[in-house]
């Protein structure tokens, strides 16, 4: 069974010839941690903004468990949870009114919607903390509240950028832990990292895109064993993508 199909996607912005993204096509199984990893600038953002639905692609079209946008978005946002990598969250209001506050947002209510807050906090060792303002949470707090805001209503399908840039080996560790159990029990993962040996142990699935284009696509030992002499991700990144530093947002 499929969660996400691209079919002959293009993306270009403000009517321009060049296209961010260009002859699209992926299936994501369901299941999968899939991971979706390339230079900046290669599209990556794009992509995962179309799948999310917070994008319209130019042309081609995107079948999320089998339903489009066009005709089914509020069933798709149901079944679809985001964590982005910059955090989505109010440093004015306490860890429980950031929860209780995205957590309504998914048609989450009393207790039910605070027995899940409660639960959650406690998973990322944070529910003595509940009532402290953001703005006064480290790094590595701020991070495993950003990624309770998006699975709260326990979606289907997980979009992750970058959940672990940052944070302490602990907060990594709590977060990895998370994101495995969430896994286990049937949630479809889509990570996008620069964090490649990550990557490497947390993924069942990678694709590897650039200049808006699939370069390869495989498991994990699958993508090293085709790059004649590699011996890890980092390696068959470099020789797919170049060593030349990208300035590109």
């Amino acid at each position: 069974m499929e969660a996400i199909q691209c079919h002959n996607l293009n993306k270009s912005y403000d009517g321009k010839k060049t296209f961010v993204i260009r002859d699209f096509n992926l299936t994501i199984s369901k299941g999968e941690i899939f991971g979706l990893l390339g230079p900046n600038g290669a599209g990556k953002t794009t992509l995962i903004s179309m799948m999310c639905g917070l994008l319209s692609p130019t042309s081609g079209e995107i079948f999320v468990n089998s339903m489009n946008f066009t005709s089914q978005r509020t069933e798709i946002l149901k079944k679809i949870g985001v964590v982005p990598q910059e955090y989505a969250l109010y440093p004015t209001l306490t860890a429980f009114e950031n929860l209780a506050f995205f957590g309504s947002l998914n048609n989450l209510h009393g207790n039910n919607l605070k027995t899940r807050i409660e639960s959650g906090l406690e998973k990322v060792n944070l529910l003595d903390y509940r009532n402290r303002l953001i703005k006064d949470f480290s790094g590595g707090m701020k991070r495993r509240i950003n990624l309770l805001t998006g699975i709260l209503h326990q979606p289907e399908i997980l979009f992750l950028d970058e959940p672990t840039v940052g944070v302490d080996i602990q907060s990594k560790e709590v977060i990895m832990g998370i994101l495995k159990n969430l896994n286990e029990n049937g949630t479809t993962i889509i990570y996008t990292s620069h964090h490649l040996s990550e990557a490497q142990n947390f993924c069942t699935q990678i694709t590897i895109i650039d200049k808006g284009k699939i370069l390869i696509e495989g498991t994990p030992d699958e993508l090293i064993h085709s790059v004649q002499n590699a011996q890890n991700m980092e390696e068959v990144f470099l020789e797919l993508t170049g060593n030349k530093v990208r300035n590109d947002a």
